[in-house]
């Protein structure tokens, strides 16, 4: 990474709206760009807003094995409501029966080192297939999510995957999210409606109460500073888990 070509983007996007964040990418990388999503509310967004701007961004998806039936029911609702096709990507059978038969079908309740051993086999190493021959990705991060994306701008430099993360809603609120998708009547994952803001495998997920943080349903046995899979390290780099 050129350090000045890092700081003349976002010196560019300092002032960017999300629509515009988008433009801007789809024209800056052009075919070497790729939509990662989680099918979170904020992904949903994304999606609306690539479709009504007409960009030529493709969408990939990680089917970690593990997913909560809402979530393959929101893939085929989306794809219905844009006439698109995600790109789906899944673990390598090999090394999830390996994993699986070495520390058994829920390991990641046994030690943060076995769960991001968990995450990495079912949804880092998917991701890498994804991007790769990409220069850039697009995330639905937002910077108040959680304590470990403070410092989360429009556009980062992904060291793991040595290619630019841009994060059109960084600066987004939770309100400005649903207001979106209420206004433009984007199809989300039903589980929201029912306690849980941020989704991801059914084994690791729960819903919050009302004076919960909204990632405090992920990993819900862990310190919030652990509280990420390794797809999203915004300062420095996530160690790799052997198997």
């Amino acid at each position: 990474m050129n350090k000045n070509q890092i700081t003349e983007f976002r010196a560019a996007l300092s002032e960017a709206g999300a629509e515009d964040i988008l433009r801007w990418a789809s024209e800056k990388f052009a075919e070497k760009i790729i939509f990662a999503s989680a099918l979170g509310a904020e992904d949903q967004v994304i999606i609306d807003m690539i479709h009504r701007l007409g960009l030529n961004i493709p969408v990939a998806t990680l089917d970690t094995g593990r997913l909560f039936d809402e979530t393959y029911q929101l893939i085929r609702e989306t794809e219905s409501r844009y006439g698109t096709r995600f790109q789906v990507f899944l673990p390598e059978r090999e090394s999830v029966e390996n994993m699986v038969n070495k520390h058994g079908v829920n390991l990641f309740l046994d030690s943060p080192e076995k769960r991001k051993l968990c995450c990495n086999v079912r949804k880092i190493e998917p991701l890498q297939r994804a991007l790769a021959g990409h220069q850039a990705w697009l995330c639905g991060l937002r910077r108040e999510q959680s304590i470990t994306r403070n410092n989360l701008s429009p556009i980062d430099w992904d060291a793991n995957n040595q290619m630019y993360k841009i994060n059109p809603l960084a600066n987004w609120s939770e309100t400005m999210v649903w207001e979106y998708i209420a206004r433009h009547e984007v199809p989300y994952n039903r589980l929201h409606d029912r306690g849980y803001p941020s989704i991801g495998c059914a084994g690791c997920t729960r819903a919050i109460k009302r004076t919960e943080n909204i990632r405090d349903g992920r990993w819900w046995w862990e310190k919030p500073e652990q509280k990420e899979c390794g797809l999203h390290i915004v300062n420095g780099q996530i160690k790799r888990i052997k198997k």
